[in-house]
């Protein structure tokens, strides 16, 4: 039976969305949860967060099916145009700051792949969504750049930094991006060296689709519980990637010091053990001193897209 394309970009958002809301709810060290947040920042901005982006979601799982159709071409997705409205209505719903800026760049070309692949009984086949999500980045232009510049504005990240080529806060960069029509692919390029997302976008998306999903997938089928799942493949890609956002506003020695204590946590065996329980209630208490200075962030971005995959492939909580 042929599923209608309303009912299958529908089911994407409630995919992501969902993904969105696992990922907050787990007690991850360091990051906002259902029970501690920030200063300013708590589990209420995230969740009011998942909301308003789920249906821009859709709207990029809509242009992945147009594309998927041959309505339009993957040129005219105007995956920077979803980004920034996405960032813009999820900035209108909630006073809690940034919450979501790294997830929707990973979760929106994520839509919109999904789109373009067949939907079987609620489930997508991982590998043919990877090539579609390869071909969506490829086909980035210029406006996308443009639109995605404006949405980092609208967020206002914290530890942006001064970036050395194509600034987003130096005004000359709009005008190279338009005379050079530098797409947005060749921007993350620029970056993917000091920014996780940026690489995972540019080199689609090694550490979410070869590290981390099979990573999850492994730990909740030996484990039965989702939190501990989660909390496991944070801590063990946190162990292994150092966290970007750790690195741009506490340095690179800082974010590599972090990842050696989530790599000690899992030594002792983590959940599993109370000498690993008890390190990780420490190194979450070391991550929170200084408020969100050592937040690992972008390793949460990265296992929100990796549950993303998860529940795409048919995973049910």
């Amino acid at each position: 039976m042929q599923t209608l394309p309303s009912h299958k970009a529908k089911h994407i958002s409630q995919c992501l969305e969902l993904a969105i809301l696992l990922e907050v709810g787990a007690d991850k060290p360091g990051n906002v949860n259902l029970v501690v947040g920030f200063e300013g920042t708590n589990h209420a901005h995230f969740l009011a967060s998942a909301v308003a982006a789920s249906r821009h979601f859709e709207k990029a799982a809509e242009q992945g099916i147009a594309a998927s159709k041959g309505e339009i071409h993957l040129s005219e997705v105007r995956i920077g145009q979803i980004i920034k409205n996405c960032v813009a209505d999820i900035s209108s719903w909630q006073k809690g700051g940034n919450t979501l800026l790294g997830t929707v760049i990973l979760f929106s070309p994520l839509a919109v792949a999904a789109g373009m692949t067949p939907m079987e009984k609620n489930h997508f086949k991982i590998p043919e969504l990877r090539q579609n999500l390869k071909a969506i980045i490829e086909a980035t232009t210029p406006k996308d750049t443009i639109n995605l510049y404006e949405a980092i504005k609208i967020a206002n990240p914290s530890g942006l930094g001064k970036a050395p080529n194509l600034d987003v806060n130096d005004p000359n960069s709009i005008n190279r991006i338009l005379t050079e029509k530098i797409p947005l692919l060749q921007v993350f390029k620029i970056a993917e060296s000091y920014d996780n997302i940026c690489s995972e976008w540019v080199n689609n998306y090694p550490i979410t689709f070869d590290f981390a999903q099979p990573l999850l997938k492994n730990q909740i089928n030996q484990t039965g519980n989702l939190d501990t799942a989660i909390i496991h493949t944070f801590l063990k890609v946190l162990s292994k990637y150092p966290d970007s956002f750790i690195a741009r506003k506490a340095g690179l020695n800082k974010a590599r010091e972090v990842s050696l204590m989530a790599h000690e946590v899992l030594k002792l065996g983590g959940l599993n053990t109370s000498s690993g329980r008890e390190k990780l209630h420490q190194f979450d208490l070391f991550l929170r001193k200084s408020d969100s200075l050592l937040n690992p962030g972008t390793t949460a971005d990265i296992i929100a897209a990796a549950l993303a995959l998860c529940i795409l492939e048919g995973y049910r909580p």
